[in-house]
């Protein structure tokens, strides 16, 4: 009998050694990849969490989940950021979206709001907004803009823009802070920015800034001023005299960023929008400085 065991024993060793070539190389690749962030500007509507955008087209693992309305802004030290916008490798090429009801009852979370096929560029980035209202007979209706962010290097200044998600036009105007304080420009920086639209860039020398925002033609500011994304210098652990080895943060401050204002409405009552009783912003970074020079 102890023969009888030992032999098939023998045999499945001999298969597992012959079976496993030290010797062969089996090839990886990292896939090529782009960046794709999404903002919830819809003040009316949404699951129980917002939305969810998801690439249906394969299985990865970059949804963006529970996007509430305005992507969950937080103030900090004078800033107000959302901080749910975030850009998430991609693989690069024709894909498809989906941005879904977030909800944790099935069939809420199965309902589908929107359904596109985006090219994707690897090493480039690329912006998702769900902005306009989504309930029947509200205007302006719900749309999404896909756009890819290829700002220019602002070589020692700051590049700095604003994107108007509400349903009418703004003038906007940005200043640096200073002491004493700088006045408010006398003409926007940005005059009449339509309803649901993106502005071109400017550039500025590097400051904490500031952005003030009325209706079109002017009139009272729609909301409190907030400085935008200021951004760190790279540094070192060692001091002033050490090796830089902590990364840049991109913000106003530190030159070869670029920032946005996205200016938000605000959200209808009783819907599944957070609560924001006024239009309201947050600042997002689109293009990072050297990240150690």
């Amino acid at each position: 009998m102890r023969r009888v065991f030992l032999l098939p024993m023998t045999c499945i060793a001999a298969t597992l050694v012959a079976g496993c070539d030290l010797k062969e190389v089996y090839p990886t690749a990292a896939p090529a990849v782009a960046g794709v962030r999404f903002i919830n500007a819809v003040p009316d509507s949404g699951g129980a969490y917002g939305f969810d955008l998801r690439f249906v087209d394969e299985l990865e693992n970059n949804a963006h989940f529970r996007q509430g309305f305005r992507n969950a802004p937080a103030t900090t030290s004078g800033v107000t950021a959302a901080t749910g916008v975030q850009y998430k490798p991609t693989r690069a090429g024709q894909r498809q979206f989906r941005i879904f009801l977030s909800d944790t009852i099935q069939s809420a979370a199965s309902t589908v709001i929107k359904d596109t096929t985006v090219t994707l560029v690897a090493g480039s980035n690329y912006t998702a907004i769900l902005m306009g209202y989504a309930r029947t007979g509200s205007t302006p209706s719900m749309r999404l803009l896909f756009i890819e962010e290829n700002v220019a290097d602002p070589g020692a200044n700051v590049a700095v823009r604003v994107i108007n998600t509400t349903g009418s036009a703004i003038d906007v105007r940005q200043y640096p802070v200073t002491t004493p304080a700088t006045p408010l420009p006398g003409t926007p920086t940005w005059a009449n920015v339509p309803a649901m639209s993106v502005s071109t860039y400017v550039t500025a020398a590097p400051s904490q800034i500031r952005f003030n925002v009325q209706p079109a033609g002017g009139g009272a500011t729609l909301f409190a001023e907030a400085l935008t994304l200021i951004g760190a210098a790279a540094s070192s652990t060692a001091g002033p005299l050490g090796r830089l080895d902590i990364e840049a943060l991109p913000g106003t401050t530190v030159a070869g960023s670029a920032v946005t204002y996205i200016v938000f409405p605000p959200s209808v009552a009783g819907s599944r929008a957070a609560n924001f009783t006024t239009a309201g912003g947050v600042s997002v970074w689109d293009r990072r400085p050297p990240l150690i020079p």
